[in-house]
């Protein structure tokens, strides 16, 4: 990705070094005590929602997935722009029949759909804000769905959202260094960048993170 791109700072920090601890910095500490979300919380949507002719939005590590409980064999394709995160998630999931895309989720997907389920899994905290901004990472999402496919996912909301002086603080330098955009994201703001390209939007607070999943993708969504 150009550095001078907007979604630059929001990836540029997963070099190989950074997705070796991913899983026990982010997944582990972070998750519980900081956003209070633990993972297997995260997983628990993973679980239920993921199918065959999966697109993972972001796929990180691979975690998720490798979790999921997913049978081995399953079509799988990741798209994220930072080339070490597919190369990364591609080798951990390499029993799974695996299509790796370098692309930007806020311009139109390069994929060959439709998928039955897609994840924007800890990505839209990531992305530049203003959630307005964002809705066309889910409008994108949503175009490459099969009819009764299914967006699901979760996101760190911003300072109007249930944080504590701790999650407050790292939101704060999270945003200053760039890896996150979202002080302003709100709970409302999510659910109807959501229902812009869904017809059916599920939304659960846990901690300071929001759990959501989407239906009925609509044919035409403005971007």
């Amino acid at each position: 990705m150009d550095r001078d791109d907007p979604a630059y700072k929001g990836q540029r920090d997963y070099t190989r070094p950074f997705l070796a601890v991913y899983d026990a910095w982010v997944l582990g500490v972070a998750a519980r005590w900081i956003w209070r979300c633990p993972t297997p919380r995260l997983v628990e949507g993973y679980r239920q929602r993921i199918r065959d002719r999966h697109l993972d939005v972001g796929p990180g590590t691979g975690y998720f997935i490798e979790k999921s409980g997913l049978p081995k064999g399953s079509r799988v394709t990741l798209v994220d722009p930072n080339r070490s995160v597919l190369a990364h998630a591609s080798k951990r999931l390499r029993g799974y029949d695996v299509t790796p895309v370098e692309a930007d989720v806020l311009k139109p997907l390069p994929v060959d759909g439709p998928f039955d389920s897609a994840a924007l899994h800890l990505v839209i905290h990531c992305l530049p804000g203003p959630l307005s901004r964002k809705a066309a990472a889910v409008a994108d999402v949503a175009a490459v769905l099969a009819p009764d496919g299914v967006l699901f996912g979760a996101s760190v909301l911003g300072m109007s959202g249930p944080q504590t002086r701790l999650s407050r603080r790292v939101l704060s330098v999270f945003n200053r260094q760039g890896g996150f955009d979202n002080l302003d994201d709100t709970e409302d703001g999510l659910r109807d960048i959501l229902a812009a390209s869904f017809e059916q939007v599920e939304l659960e607070i846990v901690g300071s993170v929001a759990i959501f999943a989407a239906t009925a993708p609509r044919l035409e969504t403005a971007r």
